[in-house]
């Protein structure tokens, strides 16, 4: 997915007080775009907040700062956590399914969401979530060893921690190793290009179809996300996938869904998947119930009566609503309880055996047999293990083989 996209160099560490301030040497390193103000501060220009700060003040997203009148990035090469995830629970169904992909994320968020479900991740204003540390090498070779073929900047947004994201997505292209944008889609036109030229899949939360949703429970705004939907199918090769929660009273009714459905069909086409996925009560959002499994189907139903040909159920037990129907004749193509894959009809060429109507996605010619399982990481483990040494499950889970 866009082979010949141009590199970007890698990001230099910041200089200068302010910088030695805010993290150890390495971990803070100089950004772009932003911009110095006549009133003396810096405006930082990566997503529409566009925080107006000054020298010591870190932006929203907490991880993006100013020092000695620069923006930088205060967390590059520092995780939260890694951990091999089925790539299903991105969720992305139609790129390489049933692989595994190595999947972590940073600090803070770029979002103010109310019902934010990794809120302890994406709401953290502390450093000390961010408790692992790797190098972009030690991840792409990590991968390798994992066999995984893809590795996924998900659990807070990527946006925020780009620099580090794009120089990891570089050293994985390198080792042929794909990546995976999973974010909410609040970024500036710059800085969108430059990220996505070195993705090669991204699901995006479209979290709403109202204006009114995205400022009373995201603080954010529904406009730069629709103009990051159309930019990623109009002018990218990248593999794009959509999700909503659905949260009852606030974006499940049949106008809003009808609406957002026919707005995917009519500005990215029918072959966009379009996943509905169940809310719990969490954060600041405790007063709604958890979505109704029959809220999904009709949410399913009614997209596919817009036209959309892939739509899914999530975060519930519905493998009709999990698995990949032929949109021309209605065969099962790919059969799904949870994340696991029980039935693999496609052709080695991605069509449908029974019509041979392609099944629009990025396929091998068999599914991967990764399964739901879901296997946390100790990265240092893997690039410490000498050759013939412990195989990579083992290491993952901090074991030695028997």
């Amino acid at each position: 997915m866009i082979p010949n996209a141009p590199q970007r160099r890698r990001a230099v560490p910041a200089q200068g007080p302010g910088a030695r301030a805010l993290g150890k040497p390495g971990t803070v390193v100089a950004t772009r775009p932003w911009r110095r103000l006549d009133d003396g501060r810096t405006q930082c220009d990566v997503c529409p907040r566009l925080c107006k700060l000054h020298e010591g003040q870190r932006g929203f997203c907490f991880v993006r700062a100013c020092a000695d009148g620069q923006i930088v990035l205060t967390s590059y090469g520092r995780s939260s956590g890694f951990c091999v995830d089925p790539i299903e629970k991105k969720p992305l169904h139609h790129f390489y399914p049933g692989t595994p992909v190595l999947s972590f994320g940073g600090a803070g968020c770029d979002l103010g969401c109310k019902f934010c479900q990794n809120w302890d991740i994406s709401k953290s204003r502390e450093t000390d979530a961010l408790a692992d540390e790797a190098a972009p090498e030690t991840i792409a070779a990590a991968a390798v060893q994992l066999g995984c073929r893809a590795v996924a900047y998900t659990y807070n947004d990527p946006v925020i921690f780009q620099e580090y994201a794009i120089d990891v997505a570089r050293a994985c292209r390198e080792r042929g190793i794909r990546s995976v944008a999973v974010t909410a889609g609040e970024i500036c036109a710059e800085p969108r290009a430059e990220f996505f030229a070195s993705m090669d899949a991204a699901n995006v939360d479209l979290k709403a179809f109202t204006e009114r949703f995205y400022r009373d429970l995201c603080a954010a705004w529904l406009q730069p996300v629709l103009e990051t939907l159309t930019y990623l199918k109009r002018e990218t090769d990248v593999w794009l996938e959509i999700t909503t929660l659905l949260i009852p009273g606030e974006n499940d009714s049949d106008k809003e869904i009808g609406d957002l459905a026919r707005w995917v069909v009519q500005e990215l086409g029918p072959d966009v998947p379009l996943h509905f996925t169940a809310f719990h009560p969490d954060f600041r959002l405790r007063d709604r119930p958890p979505t109704p499994v029959a809220t999904l189907r009709r949410a399913r139903a009614l997209a596919l009566a817009s036209g959309v040909r892939y739509a899914y159920t999530g975060n519930v037990d519905d493998p009709e609503g999990q698995s990949t129907w032929c949109h021309a004749c209605g065969r099962l193509l790919i059969g799904r309880a949870g994340y696991a894959i029980r039935t693999w009809n496609l052709t080695t060429d991605g069509a449908c055996p029974q019509c041979g109507a392609r099944c629009a996605g990025v396929f091998d010619p068999q599914p991967g047999a990764w399964g739901g399982r879901r296997l946390p990481v100790r990265l240092r483990d893997f690039v410490a293990a000498p050759p013939g040494g412990e195989s990579g499950e083992a290491a993952a889970a901090g074991q030695r083989p028997s």
